[in-house]
């Protein structure tokens, strides 16, 4: 499934994108297979096309094609490929009936990617067609070595607070993006209720970014050898949505814990994309979108040097700019974009004099938490 800054336990294919919108409202995508634990690293723009190819045959049920189009992907870069490519290669034969090419992918992420998510393992119904054959259960045995390996230094007590800032952090933003899938992201309800989410997401935030940043104060940027791949990927979530001057503290904890294999690239790059627009610079890796006011359109927000932005991409392990944005059904033309820049430019300009982030010292801080308890309450109206 595609997911847009959405964490997900769900089951079957997995991918994630990243992006910022002012409406929808900014989320998350994490997902416990989509680590940056790659098998291999940085591949060529024809990976990630046919990569994609794979991924649309797998929605369209033409479960043979996408297993195909994943091995073209992988043999494309020398017989490359990421993790979570992998896996859903694997589903893909699986539910082609071609169990031989899904366990040669699942026997190479849990063999050499050290895959460690048994729990979705055992819950992903696409592997069905493999439950009957004996090297199911060799495959169980070794995700679940992997796993026991992987959580021997697991700090369980910190685990559990980042697992409910984690929770804390998404529960809102998720409301949002019901919302705007159920009315539509330009209508009046939408936005109504939007502004409500808002100012609660704002206050959660605040919240979080308090307990965040104490426990980094402590502990520093802790890897997922310590609190796990979502606790870990808590603490990039909680400071991309903190103010700013919390996010430029913490972007140099953030280069170092990459430098040490404590953080992903990828994320990182999003932070100081984000960091460079909100200091009223232009973002390096075209991580972030903004949204026109007045028609609506979604914009890739103010980018530096984007003749070369895929290059820059690839190096933190991002995939090309078009795919980045093909959920807008975008064209990505750089020639293009550089005339429209000025354009954009002036709107991010207008956003910066109005961005506002609430603390938890806030005098709204108690309307926003009231807020907050009533919307538990009223999921109905999503």
């Amino acid at each position: 499934m595609r997911i847009i800054y959405i964490f997900t336990r769900a089951t079957g294919h997995v991918s994630f994108t990243h992006t910022r919108m002012k409406k929808p409202v900014l989320l998350i995508v994490i997902s416990l297979i989509c680590s940056c634990n790659y098998i291999f690293c940085q591949h060529s723009n024809a990976y990630y096309i046919l990569v994609s190819e794979a991924y649309k045959l797998y929605e369209s049920k033409d479960y043979l094609n996408s297993g195909l189009k994943y091995a073209e992907a992988f043999k494309a870069d020398g017989n490359k490929g990421y993790l979570n490519d992998r896996y859903n290669a694997a589903c893909s034969w699986s539910l082609a009936n071609r169990p031989d090419s899904s366990f040669a992918q699942l026997y190479i992420i849990a063999r050499k990617g050290k895959f460690t998510d048994y729990d979705h393992l055992l819950a992903d119904t696409d592997l069905a067609n493999l439950y009957a054959d004996e090297r199911w259960k060799e495959i169980k045995e070794i995700v679940l070595a992997n796993k026991a390996k992987a959580e021997v230094n697991f700090d369980r007590r910190l685990i559990a607070l980042l697992d409910t800032i984690f929770n804390d952090d998404q529960k809102y933003r998720l409301q949002i993006t019901a919302v705007g899938e159920k009315y539509g992201w330009t209508t009046g309800a939408a936005d109504s209720i939007a502004l409500i989410l808002k100012h609660v997401i704002r206050y959660t935030d605040s919240i979080n970014q308090v307990k965040l940043t104490g426990i980094l104060d402590k502990y520093g940027w802790l890897g997922p050898d310590v609190v796990g791949e979502l606790g870990n990927s808590t603490f990039f979530a909680v400071i991309q949505h903190s103010d700013l001057a919390v996010q430029e503290k913490y972007l140099p904890f953030m280069r170092e814990a990459v430098k040490n294999g404590n953080a992903r690239a990828d994320q990182l790059a999003l932070l100081i994309d984000r960091v460079a627009l909100r200091q009223g610079r232009k973002q390096i890796y075209g991580s972030q979108f903004g949204q026109d006011p007045e028609t609506k359109m979604v914009y890739v927000s103010p980018l530096e040097d984007p003749d070369n932005v895929d290059v820059r991409r690839a190096e933190v392990g991002l995939p090309p700019l078009q795919e980045y944005i093909d959920m807008y059904n975008l064209n990505w033309d750089p020639e293009q974009y550089k005339k429209d820049l000025p354009k954009y430019e002036a709107i991010e300009k207008t956003e910066l004099l109005t961005e506002d982030y609430p603390s938890i010292l806030d005098g709204d801080g108690n309307a926003y938490y009231k807020l907050a308890k009533k919307l538990d309450n009223t999921t109905i109206l999503l």
